[in-house]
């Protein structure tokens, strides 16, 4: 009983994420700023004339770019490193 509880110690010891070698902090920092646009858009949505030009024009344009551009990117987006 002994033996096998600290198989499993060592086990999660010797775990190593698969994220650990694409991810890189370029790509946390893309992924933040497509987070914080993607909170501006929705801020702008919110806002107090829903017929304004920021809640019906402007709002969905960030979202768009948030959505199918920034954070895409910060998914999709490989080091030289990692492609080896």
């Amino acid at each position: 009983m002994a033996k096998n509880i600290k198989t499993i110690r060592e086990t999660k010891k010797s775990f190593i994420s698969p994220f650990q070698e694409y991810w890189t902090k370029k790509n946390y920092l893309l992924l933040g700023s497509g987070l914080a646009v993607l909170i501006l858009g929705y801020f702008l949505m919110a806002q107090a004339p829903w017929d304004g030009f920021f809640s019906l024009n402007l709002s969905p344009i960030i979202l768009l770019i948030a959505y199918l551009v920034i954070i895409p990117i910060s998914i999709l987006l490989k080091t030289s490193s990692t492609k080896k």
